[in-house]
């Protein structure tokens, strides 16, 4: 294929295929999938949509488990010239429609376990034409009225009677839009990032190629699911590009559940997010779990040393912290095998250039503290409808990733958290990521959370919430970080709490903390 008509989908599956037909590219625990079937289940997928009547440039909304019909509907819609919006399936019915609606799809892909949030979404985007389901979804169904619905298994069944030339990847070219990430970032509504075919490769070239050195030998297992940047990557992008495998677990991550995924599915290459490290450290999974994973990677939110040093520790593992961001596809900034500085995020990936500036926008020297900027191809186009947001964060070739770093004499840079996470103790910053650092080392912290708490004089205090695997007291954990930090860094409260509010994936979610302290401050008052 030229690059002119460049199609991501046959990019990552036709063109491996002609070498590895027999090779398996997605192995579920039911099911294992080769390059040739992939090859032909993506184009009947395609010719399955275009039977529906979509259009070029359509929008396919996926909420959907990470199985076959997902992995296979999303590299269809691609391969089609339509524009694949897979949404996190922790979204109720009035976010969901939001997006639906946002992006303009006119046809939704659902698992069966989605029904209800799905049919009580489809019901207010009039726009909405067809729903595709994978699996039964039962009498909820019937709510929704005109809308066209086919389960899976019968739209690739239509891509299979059509002319052989309806299965063929349309020749979209690099620039054309072939996947939209739905992110909330700090603030406001969700905000579509739009990303080219040509991203797709991008990412699997710097990140992939150069940090990660996956080969067609590997097996990738993420703990982050399809429908996010970092996870399609890990479980899409990285292992097709080399005629790898994709090793998926359709369940909701759990220590025990990703134990036995591992031991099932013989990964080489493990993604996890930080909390979910800290989740496997304070499981009972055997210490030999992770004996075939050749590395670890690490992204959503920065890796504390102590979790770093106790995988490594306990499991023998190497994990590679690193930080991307939806606009971004994948990460742009990490650690290499063998030059791992644990507490920072390593240097900047190859192809990508980094920049720290102050709030005038002028570059501030190593050691001092200041906003990351980067500047890669994989870059998406833009926000979708959103053109303040879109003007707000990218800006030319750069894109401002709303986060504080510091990079260090070496070239290593170190997170110090969103811009609007740092905190002021006596007038001096206080980089939540470094409290949190020094608790987690501590051998009876499970995980833990630092915010800022306003004091009775309206000042801002760090304090912490924290989850126990063991006997401690609030005053121990206060004598452990005043041995290991600067007095005024210490957390001036403790909440003990049972679990920390996260994300599907485990990633910590701070503005829930936040809410939290609220709350369990006002009950101490009242107690």
């Amino acid at each position: 294929m030229s690059d002119a008509g460049f199609n991501a989908a046959a990019w990552l599956v036709d063109r491996i295929a002609q070498e590895r037909g027999d090779h398996p590219a997605v192995e579920t625990p039911t099911q294992t999938v080769t390059y040739t079937d992939l090859v032909d289940l993506t184009g009947r997928a395609a010719a399955g949509l275009r039977s529906l009547g979509l259009r070029r440039d359509d929008r396919v909304v996926f909420v959907a488990n990470d199985d076959v019909a997902l992995f296979a509907g999303i590299l269809g819609a691609i391969r089609g010239g339509f524009v694949a919006v897979p949404v996190s399936t922790m979204y109720g019915p009035d976010e969901l429609a939001e997006i639906i609606a946002d992006s303009g799809a006119v046809a939704l892909l659902a698992s069966s376990t989605y029904a209800e949030a799905a049919v009580r979404a489809a019901g207010r985007c009039p726009e909405l034409r067809h729903v595709v389901w994978d699996g039964d979804p039962g009498a909820v169904a019937a709510d929704l009225g005109d809308v066209g619905q086919q389960s899976w298994d019968e739209l690739v069944a239509r891509g299979a009677q059509a002319d052989p030339a309806e299965h063929a990847p349309v020749p979209t070219g690099p620039d054309a839009w072939a996947l939209w990430l739905y992110t909330s970032g700090t603030t406001g509504k969700p905000k579509g990032a739009m990303h080219r075919h040509d991203n797709l490769r991008i990412v699997t070239e710097t990140y992939g190629a150069q940090v990660l050195g996956i080969t067609s030998e590997d097996r990738c297992l993420s703990v982050a699911k399809l429908f996010f940047a970092y996870g399609i990557g890990n479980s899409m992008f990285f292992p097709l590009s080399v005629g790898a495998t994709a090793v998926l677990n359709p369940e909701r991550p759990t220590p025990v559940g990703m134990a036995e995924r591992i031991r099932e599915g013989r990964p080489t290459l493990f993604f996890g997010v930080p909390t979910f490290y800290a989740g496997l450290l304070a499981s009972d999974i055997p210490d030999d779990t992770f004996a075939g994973v050749r590395m670890g990677a690490s992204a959503g939110e920065p890796l504390p040393r102590g979790v770093q040093e106790r995988m490594l520790s306990r499991f023998g593992l190497e994990i590679l912290d690193g930080i991307g961001s939806t606009e971004c596809l994948h990460i742009f900034l990490s650690n290499r095998p063998g030059e791992i500085k644990p507490g920072t995020t390593g240097k900047a990936v190859p192809g990508y250039d980094l920049e720290i500036r102050d709030l005038d926008g002028s570059l501030v020297p190593d050691g001092e503290p200041g906003t990351l900027f980067v500047r890669g191809a994989s870059a998406a186009l833009g926000y979708w409808r959103r053109a303040e947001a879109t003007r707000t964060v990218f800006q030319g070739e750069w894109l401002n990733t709303g986060d504080t770093y510091v990079r260090d004499s070496e070239g290593y840079y170190a997170c110090m958290g969103r811009a609007t996470d740092l905190l002021k103790a006596g007038g001096i910053w206080v980089s939540p990521t470094e409290v949190e650092d020094r608790l987690l080392a501590h051998d009876a912290v499970a995980e833990c959370a630092v915010v800022g708490q306003e004091d009775a004089d309206g000042l801002v205090k760090p304090v912490a919430v924290v989850v126990t695997r063991g006997q401690v007291t609030a005053d121990d954990l206060d004598a452990w970080c005043r041995e290991g930090l600067a007095p005024f860094k210490r957390p001036r409260h403790v909440y003990f709490v049972d679990e920390l509010p996260k994300t599907a994936t485990g990633k910590m979610q701070r503005f829930k903390v936040r809410a939290l302290v609220k709350d369990l401050a006002a009950m101490e008052a009242v107690s």
